[in-house]
């Protein structure tokens, strides 16, 4: 390398957040000037983003892959850090430093120290560069649809300004390599979200959507904030990586090589699985996934391109993002993994029934992105390789046909004046053919069909969790250790020249290399693990993590892949079938969107079409995302196995979503949508339903009835007790003085009166005095 030559990475990586900023601030400045022209910055901003974090994955994907472009399992993690500046700085903060373990916390006063030092540091690796493409690319599209979505709304300037600000932060939380500084843009991205959410502030639903998105996402916010705590508390550090002091002491990050690569170096038991759990906490709130999902429906009452850029593709998704980067520490806590994929198995399942009796489209797709997200977290606690790769293959995949048909129902919105309550309305592909098919499309993909984007996701998915259920009876997919070995023994870990970047310094990393196994059956080494997976679950019996829970929750997944398939064509008939029907709100204007709304329909529904395809059959991910540092874990990159495609578990959930399809169709397929629909059959299940399991009322009972008797108790405390105190001590001064005026009346009479009474007691004293 040319000593002069400039390292693009840093600047194209910097360049990233960095342009959607300026895009904000020039909106803010200049909005009110710009006009009708107000979304430019926004849109330019975005789009240079989107191409610099294309130019990133390309890269990314040149380095895992190599010159060659091959295909097979990467030969070491791809990741680089830059250091922007450094934000906090504390001289000998922390003693006793270790470069593998951390901290010391039993060394004594006199032991080595460092400084605690926060830097804001950026980090490019394939997991980064993937969530990076994704969040710009939708971006971008959604901010181009809004160009005609939010055409003549007065806040025209302020709602780019937000999306401008919106994609700055979350660029920045999936890039950021220090725990701390993605807790300050978790909270930028929140901030966002409220007011977007919150956008049309003087429509009473708006406000208090945004006001209760506002106060769930807290609770999930604080366990992010307490494991930021135990996080230092634990390793004596918050960055991700490794670290070259000055002296050329290598001090492990959390997710740092050094760590990774040695069998103690992450935190297992109670402390372990309390960091995970409340990493959960946070996800959960992020996320919307049970019990904190109670706000993302509301959170319909924004602008639809806001639905479809916050709450589809990006924010939603940082939760999953979250897991994801610290897999090695869930991986570390089998019992915190297993929570993990209960909780989103259930809220899958649960999510999924509410949409089955939803007439709002938009909360259709709200609650569908609930259960799609459950799904994403059914994957990820599996704790294989397989289960992450899984969850970001849907991520992506969802980002793309979940943006669509958010996109596909404003576009409906927009037609029909206001109006989304899909019973007002029907046969609307007479009238927006563009909009019909490309919603079909993404109602494909959503639905698992074959060969859309979703059906493939979905079976990786559910591959992942078969391995779980059934660990010795599939050998195609079920979680093994390659070649029998160890994954932490000193024959499996090898030290390969991988170089992290770290500023300006580049230093040297212990990797771990994994012996591929080309053998596509079973052999002796197959077999071996399989009966120490039976001996494994015969010593957990005792806990969640056991096969039986694994069977139910797989149940539950296949399950909830026949409801996807019925609530999403269950809108799909109710809308676009039967007689047209449009509501009075719509006038004689409904017709179909122009074409600065249908263009990022058509692109997004290609993507929905083809993308699904091309990644699985190019194993554009699986080969990919592995080369992240944390999932190149030993405890993680062990449990890799061949890509395959599970004919089995592909026909189980095709006939599932075959059999959802086939009930909505029977139920409201051409049908006036005033007439009596599915939920007749349902009987008092469809209440419970359509009174969303009565989450909200519960919350009302256990939390915000004690909050307001609680807040009415210290009110009357307040007004009675510190108020009256503090009124008693006013008055008594005014009382004091009131006895001191009456002294002072003004007459000269009582004057010399009192002093010849003040004389006489003077004299008599005196006297009295004396003859003692």
């Amino acid at each position: 390398m040319v000593e002069n030559s400039v390292d693009p990475v840093p600047v194209l990586l910097a360049l990233v957040p960095a342009l959607p900023l300026l895009g904000c601030l020039i909106t803010i400045l200049q909005g009110k000037l710009l006009g009708a022209r107000a979304h430019l910055p926004a849109v330019v901003t975005i789009a240079a983003s989107a191409v610099c974090s294309l130019a990133l994955l390309a890269g990314t994907a040149a380095e895992v892959h190599g010159p060659d472009g091959g295909s097979e399992h990467p030969s070491r993690p791809v990741a680089s850090v830059h250091t922007l500046w450094q934000w906090v700085h504390v001289d000998d903060a922390i003693h006793g430093v270790d470069a593998v373990s951390g901290v010391d916390a039993d060394a004594p006063e006199d032991a080595a120290t460092r400084p605690f030092a926060i830097d804001v540091v950026l980090r490019i690796d394939p997991l980064t560069a993937t969530m990076l493409s994704v969040i710009t690319c939708v971006g971008l599209l959604v901010a181009i649809f809004s160009i005609g979505y939010m055409h003549g709304d007065p806040g025209y300037p302020r709602f780019f300004a937000l999306v401008s600000a919106f994609v700055f932060s979350m660029t920045m939380l999936v890039s950021a390599s220090n725990y701390l500084i993605v807790y300050v843009f978790w909270e930028a991205v929140g901030a966002c979200s409220y007011l977007l959410i919150g956008f049309w502030f003087r429509k009473p639903e708006a406000a208090a959507a945004a006001k209760k998105a506002f106060l769930v996402n807290r609770v999930g916010d604080f366990g992010l904030a307490v494991a930021v705590f135990l996080l230092w508390m634990t390793y004596g550090t918050l960055d991700f990586h490794d670290i070259v002091s000055a002296d050329g002491t290598i001090i492990s990050g959390i997710l740092g090589q050094t760590r990774l690569t040695n069998a103690d170096g992450i935190v297992g038991g109670t402390v372990g699985t309390a960091i995970c759990l409340l990493l959960l906490l946070a996800a959960c709130g992020k996320s919307a996934q049970a019990p904190l999902h109670v706000w993302l429906p509301n959170a319909m009452e924004g602008p639809t391109p806001a639905s479809a850029l916050i709450h589809a593709a990006t924010m939603v998704t940082a939760g999953v993002y979250l897991v994801a980067r610290s897999a090695p520490l869930f991986v570390a806590c089998p019992d915190a993994l297993v929570v993990v994929s209960l909780v989103g198995g259930i809220t899958a399942l649960i999510a999924g029934l509410i949409a089955t009796v939803q007439n709002d489209l938009k909360k259709v797709l709200a609650y569908s992105t609930i259960s799609q997200l459950g799904y994403m977290f059914v994957s990820l606690g599996t704790g294989t390789l397989l289960g992450f790769t899984a969850a970001i293959f849907h991520l992506v995949t969802h980002a793309f046909f979940k943006a669509l048909l958010f996109m596909g129902a404003g576009s409906v919105m927009h037609s029909m004046g206001g109006v989304i309550d899909m019973r007002r309305f029907g046969g609307l592909r007479q009238l927006m053919p563009i909009t019909a098919s490309t919603f079909l499309i993404g109602s494909l993909a959503l639905a698992g069909v074959p060969p859309f984007a979703g059906f493939f996701s979905k079976d990786e998915i559910l591959a992942s969790l078969h391995a779980r259920a059934w660990p010795g009876g599939h050998g195609d997919h079920a979680e093994e250790t390659h070649a029998g070995a160890d994954p932490l023994s000193s024959e499996t870990l090898a030290t390969s020249a991988a170089t992290t970047i770290v500023g300006d310094a580049r230093a040297p990393f212990a990797m771990a290399s994994m012996k591929a196994n080309a053998a596509d059956g079973h052999d002796a080494s197959d077999h071996a693990n399989d009966a120490a997976h039976d001996e494994h679950a015969e010593a957990t019996t005792g806990s969640l993590n056991n096969p039986t829970t694994w069977k139910a929750i797989w149940w539950m997944a296949l399950f909830t892949a026949g409801l996807t398939a019925f609530y999403t064509f269950r809108a799909v008939f109710m809308t676009f079938t039967g007689p047209l029907r449009v509501p009075e709100e719509a006038g004689h204007h409904a017709h179909e969107s122009p074409p600065v709304m249908t263009y990022p329909l058509y692109i997004l529904a290609a993507a929905s079409a083809i993308s699904g395809l091309w990644i699985f059959s190019t194993d554009a991910l699986g080969s990919f995302l592995p080369a992240t540092p944390s999932l190149w874990a030993p405890a993680v990159a062990s449990t890799a196995v061949p890509h395959l495609f599970h004919w089995d578990i592909a026909m189980q959930g095709t006939l599932a979503a075959a059999i959802g399809i086939a009930i909505a169709a029977y139920g409201h397929y051409g049908r006036r949508s005033d007439e009596p629909q599915m939920e007749r059959y349902l009987g008092s299940l469809g209440t419970v339903f359509a009174n969303r399991f009565y989450f909200d009322e519960l919350y009302v009972i256990t939390v915000v009835r004690p909050l307001e008797m609680l807040s009415s108790i210290a009110a009357a405390f307040d007004s009675y007790v510190v108020d009256g105190l503090v009124d008693a001590i006013g008055h008594l001064p005014p009382s004091l003085a009131g006895v001191v005026r009456r002294l002072q009346s003004g007459l000269i009479q009582r004057y010399a009166l009192a002093g010849v009474m003040g004389v006489l007691v003077i004299v008599a004293s005196l006297v009295w005095s004396l003859k003692q």
